[in-house]
């Protein structure tokens, strides 16, 4: 049984964020507040905060020149919003669990040192987020600190999916495909079982994140069959400044051409391609949307992004041998119907027919009556899954406690 003043804190870490929300777990999930601190390492960071009470709502400027000094910040302002021992665990999103790791767990030191040495995996997330545990341990040692891997929903992929096609030797080194939004796509089929039934959850589904970090995961019978995303969240359908899938010729032509290191091109397909590479305007679909009117280059950049989206649907389609259900989530799929649109035009021969009016208004259901396949719009809440996966590991933690104390 939970304590009555139950409070779980769930972190997100990105690159530039830290994003936060607190749960009231006594009964059941309740948000009670959320936000996080933007433009770390940035001028003009800021902490935002939204409540279920107006008075908890506000945007200051902060300290945030790294994530050691804005993760410190945040802990100041929750130890004053809800005192020193209102919460009773952290769940982290670790986005890479490497080979080893594929189900939530405590955080221990065998684990950080172990994650340490998974750097190289994911060196654009895994440093900051051992940083920001490491920071919650110094001022809560005794808390509580769960790690959801954002790797763990694709784990059983089919060998077929998981194999890369590189010399055989790499894979004993752990090189594979993972897949990544798993905390997402975890939530989405949950979601889908609420809304549709167990024998629409059971079917054959594509699910469609696309937000800042975008990708696809085909699933049938409530598992994984393939996603875009692979070793790295570098791959896949092309993202706000993420490339997306290329020609591994180019790390040679550019080295040769323009004498560009490693370094220098993880940098480039991580943080100056995608959406921003291509429009060399804007990052944003919202912006490139207002602008592709007047500028050919925003124009592209839209057209890429949703005809590499709809050709991973045709592909998941085929390996799924048809398709019951798609559903868009993230924050371009659940917020801008002209992209969806865009994407399931041309896609009838599946069995994909929008209704127009109820996709304008983003409602749950957006196909038509007559379409063969059910098209969704789900929210979804990467915060929740994690706040959830905190209480079942500490309840898994306390039934174990108590058989043996028996």
């Amino acid at each position: 049984m939970k304590p009555a003043n139950a409070r779980i804190l769930t972190i997100n870490g990105g690159s530039s964020s830290i994003k936060f929300a607190i749960f009231d777990a006594a009964d059941s999930l309740q948000r009670i507040l959320e936000g996080g601190i933007e433009r770390i390492g940035l001028p003009a960071a800021t902490l935002r905060v939204k409540g279920v009470n107006q008075a908890d709502n506000f945007s200051r400027p902060v300290a945030a020149p790294d994530h050691t000094v804005a993760v410190g910040a945040l802990m100041d302002w929750i130890e004053e919003r809800i005192g020193r021992d209102a919460l009773t665990a952290i769940g982290h999103r670790v986005v890479h669990g490497g080979p080893k790791y594929h189900a939530p767990a405590l955080i221990t030191k065998e684990m950080v040192e172990e994650l340490r040495q998974l750097k190289p995996f994911d060196p654009e997330h895994l440093p900051e987020e051992i940083q920001l545990t490491e920071a919650f341990h110094r001022r809560f040692p005794d808390l509580p600190q769960v790690a959801c891997f954002d790797t763990a929903f694709h784990h059983d992929l089919p060998r077929v999916a998981q194999l890369l096609p590189i010399p055989r030797r790499y894979e004993a080194q752990g090189v594979r495909r993972y897949g990544f939004h798993g905390l997402s796509y975890e939530f989405l089929m949950a979601e889908l079982a609420r809304l549709a039934g167990t024998e629409a959850a059971q079917g054959r589904i594509v699910l469609a994140h696309l937000g800042n970090g975008a990708s696809l995961a085909a699933v049938h019978h409530g598992k994984p069959v393939d996603t875009s995303m692979s070793f790295t969240p570098t791959a896949g359908v092309p993202m706000s400044t993420r490339s997306g899938d290329l020609d591994p010729g180019l790390v040679w032509y550019l080295a040769h051409t323009e004498t560009m290191s490693a370094k220098q091109f993880n940098e480039m397909v991580n943080f100056q391609s995608g959406l921003l590479g291509v429009s060399e305007t804007s990052s944003d679909m919202h912006d490139l949307l207002d602008h592709e009117t007047q500028d050919v280059r925003a124009a592209e950049a839209v057209a890429l992004f949703c005809y590499q989206v709809k050709k991973w649907i045709g592909a998941f389609a085929a390996a799924l041998g048809g398709l019951d259900t798609l559903v868009f989530a993230g924050g371009i799929g659940e917020n801008a119907p002209t992209i969806r649109t865009r994407i399931c035009d041309g896609l009838g021969f599946l069995g994909i027919e929008l209704e127009e009016k109820r996709n304008a208004a983003s409602e749950g259901v957006i196909s038509a009556a007559s379409s063969r396949v059910a098209v969704r719009v789900i929210r979804t809440d990467e915060e929740w899954m994690i706040a959830k996966t905190v209480c079942l590991v500490l309840g898994r933690i306390i039934e174990r406690d108590r058989e043996n104390s028996v």
